[in-house]
């Protein structure tokens, strides 16, 4: 079952998921945007928030390309962790479409928690039935419009699901606060380990 979701959802910087971390985070807070890319999410909760924004990206360039935007973004690997900073320095922690690119998942989590009071976490499902339908009737590899990439070119390390996302969290004491699942630009209701082509999760610790 699907349900349309606000016009917000879906048009903030183009991203469903953008569109409801910009929801989720709270006026006037402390943000780290962890694969933060060019900054844009952050200058718009800066702008539009008033967070105190800050960002980790590993490409030099998106790097360059966020600081010019007025953002505070620093070169670093999330695989490295986050030593840098000290616990529960940051009011949310958000990692959006990159825990699969991670070596380290459940490391990147423990680290985003011991740093931040909540995590926003956004990731492509895999058990989508597309996904499903293109490895059993093709043998091979899926390449979808959400997993375009060839296995050999993509960024892409951990193929999750939103129930191995739920396992993890469960297996880790999380307490999940909001969970949204997104298909095109309807929210998914049921069965969204099925029908879900994006997953948004919020937990912390108890």
């Amino acid at each position: 079952m699907h349900k349309k979701i606000p016009a917000f959802v879906r048009e903030l910087l183009g991203r469903r998921d953008y569109a409801i971390i910009g929801e989720l985070v709270e006026p006037g807070t402390k943000v780290l945007d962890l694969g933060c890319g060019d900054g844009e999410l952050l200058k718009w909760l800066a702008d539009n928030k008033g967070v105190d924004a800050r960002g980790v990206e590993i490409s030099s360039e998106r790097v360059q390309r966020a600081i010019s935007r007025g953002v505070s973004v620093y070169q670093g690997d999330i695989d490295q962790g986050l030593k840098d900073y000290p616990d529960q320095a940051f009011d949310y922690v958000i990692l959006s479409q990159t825990l699969q690119e991670t070596r380290h998942p459940r490391q990147a989590l423990t680290e985003m928690l011991r740093v931040g009071r909540r995590v926003i976490v956004a990731f492509p499902n895999f058990g989508h039935w597309r996904m499903r339908v293109s490895m059993l009737l093709s043998g091979r590899a899926p390449r979808t419009k959400l997993f375009p990439h060839a296995w050999y070119d993509s960024p892409n390390i951990h193929f999750l699901t939103v129930h191995d996302f739920e396992e993890l969290a469960a297996l880790e004491g999380l307490i999940v606060e909001r969970r949204y699942f997104l298909a095109g630009a309807d929210e998914v209701r049921a069965l969204p380990n099925l029908l879900a082509e994006v997953a948004v999760f919020m937990v912390r610790r108890p």
